[in-house]
């Protein structure tokens, strides 16, 4: 969008917040850059420039707006519909992919060379993979520096700078501000700092409802591993340096995250991940205009807009559970899950009690045995061989994923049929046209309202719902009583 100077200056304009994130503005006067709903009197549209992302800002000379702090914006929902390699490459940056393995890392994960990676990312972002790494890099080190008193030569290392000397340097050009000053204008927390964890605030667009996405993480939680406490949903998390807690709960205009990791350097890596979790990176707005144009939803989406799609923090502990909950209730599912995370998970320590284990990874599943498992023959053969697949590289479930030859290899295992494959393509993969037309829960609703009943019929009847049917999938669960489409009390 931001070849589209016209549409982006009314944005600026009016200060369109459902474009923070899609676009950014840079103001040539000031050599500052800002979200397009930064609260400032808007520059005359002679002096804005726009850029695809803060890493162009950044790289063309600007500096971050202290006011709107553009920094923060949602992340764009263009690369979690697209499914290119430019947008897998997009996730894996997110992800941290380039401070853990260097840009070679990332091109090995793409199939491209190093030199394809800059040459597609410059194209279409306006910044290669080290400028893209370096600005959540940024505004890792700005969080740390705002939120917790470690050492400033701790968080340079911590945010994944290779010396102090980078850290400093990269600061006061994205921010204009020292280290020092960044942490002498932080606000006050109105409540006492614990030692060991971060708050911070998750921005997403407008609107939210929390009921189905927080309802569903709560309904199917692993005793052990997730629990809801105190209004907040509270799980463990395998990170690449260590593993952490989290807790997030839902506000008016944020996401309040609490966050606690054995090693600092995981922050950006559990920050993409509980975004991923939570959907926040979605464009409501755009889901929302393309499912009321079927008049059959627009009353469910006028009920209740914003709806996301609840996603995972580990794509194959979600697919563990998706093959554990393969025709049976929920609280079934829980309970073999429980036993798994009981005999294989890795035991943590929570200081606020409830929590004991990290999920057990598919290395740690892939050698269990058969006859320990309270399942049927053949869902225990499905098991053991998805976690085989995921253990030895055969089966690669992420954010540089290729969506269709995932759904061609998961189909090929025994016992994956199209609700295991397209349900774990929704929340594993986080593809948003995801579909379960066989799904009961789907069908039920869709029948209430009017809609065919049989899968392919009801397959056909969405095609105008495309590229957002995983969206339409939530709306029509949400037609039903279940505990997954309501908050607990």
């Amino acid at each position: 969008m931001h070849t589209e100077t016209e549409r982006c200056v009314r944005a600026v304009q009016s200060k369109d917040a459902r474009f923070d994130g899609v676009f950014f503005t840079a103001v040539r006067t000031t050599r500052i850059y800002c979200r397009p709903s930064c609260p400032a009197v808007p520059p005359k549209p002679e002096n804005m420039e726009f850029h695809p992302s803060a890493a162009a800002c950044q790289r063309a000379g600007f500096r971050a707006c202290k006011r709107c702090r553009p920094d923060t914006s949602p992340g764009s929902p263009e690369w979690n519909v697209r499914a290119d390699a430019v947008a897998r490459a997009v996730r894996l940056i997110q992800d941290g992919v380039v401070d853990r393995e260097g840009v070679p890392g990332l091109a090995r994960r793409l199939g491209w060379s190093t030199r394809q990676v800059e040459r597609q990312l410059l194209a279409e972002l306006g910044a290669g993979p080290l400028a893209l790494a370096r600005a959540p890099r940024a505004q890792t080190a700005r969080v740390l520096v705002e939120t917790t008193a470690l050492p400033f030569g701790e968080i340079a290392f911590a945010a994944g700078f290779s010396s102090i000397r980078s850290f400093n340097d990269t600061v006061r050009q994205v921010f204009a501000l020292t280290p020092g000053e960044l942490r002498a204008r932080a606000a006050r927390p109105a409540a006492p700092h614990t030692p060991g964890v971060i708050a911070l605030r998750l921005p997403f667009r407008a609107p939210l409802e929390p009921s189905n996405l927080f309802g569903h993480l709560a309904a199917t939680a692993v005793p052990g591993v997730e629990e809801w406490r105190d209004g907040a949903y509270r799980r463990t998390l395998a990170l690449p340096y260590g593993h952490g807690i989290v807790a997030l709960a839902p506000r008016p205009d944020h996401i309040a995250c609490r966050l606690s990791l054995t090693d600092p350097r995981d922050l950006t890596h559990a920050i993409s991940r509980c975004r991923r979790l939570l959907d926040l990176d979605a464009d409501p707005v755009a889901v929302d205009d393309r499912l009321r144009d079927d008049p059959l939803l627009a009353p469910l989406v006028d009920k209740a807009p914003g709806r996301r799609v609840p996603g995972t923090v580990d794509p194959a502990e979600f697919a563990v559970r998706a093959v554990l909950g393969q025709q049976v209730s929920t609280a079934a599912a829980r309970t073999h899950a429980a036993r798994l995370v009981t005999a294989h998970g890795v035991p943590v320590e929570d200081p606020e009690g409830g929590l004991t284990h990290l999920f057990p990874t598919p290395e740690a599943l892939a050698g269990l045995d058969p006859e320990t498992l309270a399942l049927p023959r053949s869902r225990r053969t499905t098991l053991l061989t998805l976690v085989r697949a995921l253990a030895d590289g055969g089966l690669a479930l992420g954010p540089d994923t290729d969506r269709a030859e995932t759904r061609a290899r998961l189909l090929a295992l025994p016992g994956f049929g199209p609700w295991t494959t397209e349900v774990i393509a929704m929340r594993a993969l986080g593809d948003p046209d995801a579909f379960l037309p066989g799904d009961l829960g789907v069908r039920r609703a869709a029948e209430g309202l009017g809609l065919p009943g049989a899968p392919a019929a009801l397959t056909a009847r969405s095609a105008p719902w495309a590229p957002w049917r995983a969206y339409a999938v939530q709306y029509l669960w949400a037609t039903d009583s279940h505990p997954i489409n309501h908050l607990p009390a």
